[in-house]
């Protein structure tokens, strides 16, 4: 091993003899990908509108004028804000219209629907910090100091999950609870759906 680094001069060395290759050659000054001066673009390329266009149709996912889409599966139009039916409830990202019950998943059938909720929140009481602290102070002062021991704080963590099943399909939600209260608000809620599904 005299030579430091055998493969410095580029030549290829391994396997069968290869011819000198030469370098691609573009005409007409065209780069790589680009299509030449004055050529029609080639496929992938934004094409130009034909001459019997007016103006530009609608989007891509958007229906024409006077088109509703549908979901797969069920032939109810999707509901576009102010063109259907109305917001009654909603439930983090369910919402109950006067008609239907639209998920991300897609809209379902109100009537016939099942809800159910299920409580996964838990609240904890513990005393504060600040009261352990005026506890210790005031205890080398007078036994005063140890009624501060009874202050309680709760704290409440968890979600409130609401499901709902209709026409075969099934969607289920995560509220996050934000006080002991929060099941029973939710659970009104839940009724009033529950009685419009009726």
């Amino acid at each position: 091993m005299s030579d430091p680094n055998p493969y410095a001069d580029d030549s290829y060395k391994w396997g069968p003899p290869q011819p000198p290759g030469n370098p691609p050659t573009m005409p007409d000054g065209q780069g790589y990908g680009y299509p030449a001066p004055g050529a029609t673009p080639a496929y992938g390329y934004p094409q130009p509108l034909p001459d019997s266009a007016a103006q530009p149709g609608p989007g891509y996912g958007c229906p024409g004028p006077g088109g509703q889409p549908t979901q797969p599966g069920f032939n109810l139009p999707v509901q576009y804000g102010g063109t259907g039916g109305v917001p009654m409830l909603s439930f983090g990202d369910i919402t109950v219209m006067n008609d239907g019950i639209v998920t991300p998943s897609g809209t379902m059938p109100l009537k016939g629907a099942v809800w159910t909720a299920t409580d996964m929140s838990r609240t904890e009481e513990k005393i504060p910090t600040v009261g352990i602290v005026l506890a210790i102070v005031f205890a080398l002062f007078c036994l005063i100091g140890l009624l501060f021991l009874l202050m309680k704080e709760k704290h409440t963590t968890g979600f409130i999950q609401v499901t709902v099943t209709s026409a075969g399909r099934h969607h289920s939600t995560m509220i996050p609870a934000t006080g002991p209260e929060t099941f029973q608000m939710v659970m009104s809620q839940v009724n009033t759906a529950r009685s419009m599904s009726a």
